[in-house]
């Protein structure tokens, strides 16, 4: 008989330093991802990025005053945070 186990990733708590966005899981493991892989953290204030709540029984994290959520599925297996892209300017039209 094969008994196949799943263990949720869930996160228990998170820093963020200079460098890298740090999650403690509970499951005892500690993962990180660098810092620019959230341009959103790596632009805000220490304040900001120590303002977080653990969302989804710890399925992941939200920052409030940056509007920016991480997965610890996303931390594992994910990419970088791709920054919006800037449309581009239409020509100014002038009237004669």
């Amino acid at each position: 008989m094969n008994t196949v186990e799943t263990h949720e990733i869930l996160i228990k708590d998170v820093e963020v330093t200079d460098e890298s966005i740090i999650a403690h899981l509970t499951d005892g493991r500690t993962i990180s991802v660098p810092l620019v892989w959230s341009w959103r953290l790596a632009e805000a204030t220490p304040e900001q990025r120590a303002n977080f709540e653990i969302i989804g029984d710890g399925e992941g994290v939200h920052w409030p005053d940056i509007d920016e959520d991480i997965s610890a599925e996303g931390m594992l297996y994910g990419s970088p945070a791709p920054r919006p892209r800037k449309r581009p300017k239409e020509p100014l039209l002038i009237a004669g």
